[in-house]
């Protein structure tokens, strides 16, 4: 049965499966990207990780894998194959499509960016399915931007596109570790609202699911984190309409796992800030953590569609 090899690397682990043409699963699993042993060892775990899943789609499948796709946070040169920089792994200019594909025998690689790979797949076979604009905005430890066109992601000319955690939405804020000031990761992230409720809870290990169900509960001091939270995610998301003009707001990551605690409030302000703008539909993500693995294997198949075609 011909299928390719995913890979989604995270910060702590990785997922990956083997997807069939139809898009189907055949094969999922997870390990630890092995960070706390040095960059090194996290391509080593990746490479090794790939070599196993092409052992097993062999043995199961009566053939190896005919392309891998790998998903990676930070910094990607998806053109030319290289994880240019992710912090949290500790890497800078690694050649990874190259490193892959010796490591598997001359199978096609194909890199991307985890949050750009995530939005390929939300577009064409989750939230976006259907959709022929949208933005997939995911609200985790940082926030990024996929923009969506025509069933594929826009990348810009260098790389850079859909950045939306990186625009100013409070001048003079709290300072971004990208050097600006007021950057709207600092403000509407998971790790934002982590950081705003466990100052004003009094309690270091609240978190963002913590401060959603206080909110539900009436507590005003977790309303206003919300409140402050969602204005500038609203602030954010504007600016990004204003710009893009998509049809669709698909918004995933950790933040989004708490409904209509953030959907109504969120929609409300959009509507608010709008003025000649056309209102997109304000949806949560459809895939959750498996979209960027399936993203991998989008990015996988349509690799093969390109050598075919050329």
């Amino acid at each position: 049965m011909r299928h390719v090899i995913a890979l989604d690397v995270g910060g702590t682990g990785m997922k990956a499966a083997l997807v069939g043409a139809d898009g189907t699963l055949l094969h999922e699993a997870r390990r630890a990207t092995g960070r706390e042993r040095g960059p090194g060892a996290v391509v080593e775990s990746i490479l090794g990780f790939a070599e196993e899943l092409r052992a097993l789609g062999r043995e199961r499948y009566g053939e190896c894998a005919a392309a891998a796709g790998v998903a990676v946070p930070g910094i990607v040169d998806a053109a030319n194959g290289i994880a240019v920089y992710a912090a949290n792994l500790g890497w800078r200019d690694v050649p990874l499509r190259q490193l892959l594909s010796a490591r598997l025998q001359g199978v096609p690689v194909a890199l991307g960016h985890d949050v750009r790979t995530g939005g390929l797949a939300e577009g064409r076979i989750g939230a976006g399915r259907g959709a022929d604009r949208f933005l997939f905005v995911p609200l985790g430890t940082g926030i990024a931007g996929a923009i969506g066109i025509a069933g594929q992601i826009e990348a810009g000319a260098h790389g850079y596109a859909g950045e939306i955690g990186h625009v100013v939405v409070r001048p003079g804020g709290p300072a971004c570790g990208c050097g600006q000031r007021g950057c709207l990761e600092t403000l509407a992230s998971a790790s934002a609202v982590t950081r705003a409720w466990a100052a004003a809870s009094g309690d270091p290990e609240a978190d963002a699911a913590d401060c959603a169900k206080a909110v539900e509960s009436g507590d005003t001091r977790a309303v206003t984190v919300w409140a402050d939270a969602v204005g500038a995610l609203a602030d954010g998301l504007v600016t990004a309409l204003t710009l893009l003009d998509p049809r669709m707001l698909i918004i995933g990551g950790g933040l989004a796992e708490a409904g209509e605690t953030l959907f109504t409030p969120l929609r409300a302000a959009v509507r608010e800030r709008v003025t000649f703008q056309r209102l997109p539909d304000i949806v949560p993500a459809a895939l959750g953590d498996t979209a960027g693995c399936l993203g991998a294997g989008l990015l996988a198949w349509d690799l093969l569609s390109t050598e075919v075609t050329a």
